[in-house]
């Protein structure tokens, strides 16, 4: 153990996304304003449900934890791209690495998880409606969301245990903007191909495994739609679409970065920063623009402290 400490590697230096300082000055005003918004939006969303007592129900109670995870998500690696864009030489020390990664991944299945929940609880509240109000009572989404946040730190520890493992002695850049397990394991100073597949095996797993249970449930709820009234139908459906629009831009990325063994690909830049920077921008923009409930209470929240 003395030995890998000895010459383990003190630091991490990053590529970053370009090399050109006229683009580095536009990513950075650009994902400054994204970062700015993320945080805007999703505490503008907590808030609202938090001194609404109208959204004090399951499904909304579920969406403050979904914008509080996208606000943990994006300030894991935003506030650390920010800084690159305007230094020449990008550098991360070798704990900081290890635990950007871990809360990298520990806030991603997270809100995997959640998803997968929001997807379940609209399934019971759509299909057997008279039994909702015992299946998802508070203290049942109180628990839901312990085990969520549970699941994924062994998911995190999982990953970040396979990663700390290995011995690193140098190469020591990373062709990325943050510390992920692909990039840095492929820094191992031994044969990673096992470690790689774990890896890979692990992350694929959670994410193909919930997204097929997300499809079955929209599919059983687009059945069940039938036997639904006109005004029923149209509710649900902006309901279930606004979720299902979350889930396909989060899980999209999700899957084509970690359900396949590491490659070369130039174009994972770009759906780690859609899946970084930008998704979490987009979840409070589709749940506020597409859902009447939250708008009102945003506008009657206003008001009252307009008047107070």
């Amino acid at each position: 153990m003395g030995a890998l400490n000895q010459t383990r590697v003190p630091e991490f230096v990053f590529l970053g996304l370009t090399d050109n300082w006229v683009l580095e000055i536009l990513f950075f005003v650009a994902f400054s304003i994204t970062y700015a918004l993320t945080l805007l939006g999703n505490t503008l969303i907590i808030v609202t449900i938090f001194f609404t007592p109208r959204l004090h129900t399951p499904m909304y109670f579920f969406l403050s934890n979904l914008s509080l995870i996208d606000i943990c998500h994006s300030s894991v690696t935003v506030p650390k791209m920010l800084e690159g864009l305007l230094l020449e030489r990008k550098t991360i020390s070798f704990d900081n690495c290890i635990a950007q990664l871990f809360f990298l991944h520990l806030f991603a299945c997270a809100e995997i998880f959640l998803l997968t929940i929001m997807a379940y609880d609209r399934y019971v509240a759509i299909c057997t409606p008279l039994h909702y109000p015992n299946v998802m009572n508070m203290r049942v989404c109180v628990q839901l969301v312990f085990a969520l946040w549970l699941g994924g730190t062994v998911h995190s520890l999982v990953q970040t245990f396979l990663t700390i493992r290995l011995p690193y002695c140098g190469p020591n850049i990373i062709d990325s903007y943050f510390c992920d397990v692909p990039p840095v394991i492929k820094l191992a100073c031994t044969d990673t191909y096992l470690t790689g597949m774990l890896i890979v095996s692990n992350s694929g797993t959670i994410s193909l495994t919930c997204f097929l249970a997300l499809v079955t449930s929209y599919t059983v709820i687009l059945v069940s739609l039938r036997k639904q009234s006109a005004e029923g139908r149209r509710k649900a459906l902006s309901t279930c679409s606004a979720h299902f629009m979350v889930v396909a831009l989060f899980f999209g990325p999700c899957i084509f970065l970690y359900t396949r063994p590491d490659t070369s690909f130039s174009i994972d830049k770009m759906v780690s920063v859609f899946y970084t920077v930008v998704t979490p921008l987009l979840n409070p923009l589709i749940y506020t623009l597409r859902n009447e409930e939250v708008k009102s209470a945003m506008k009657q929240l206003r008001q009252r402290q307009v008047f107070s």
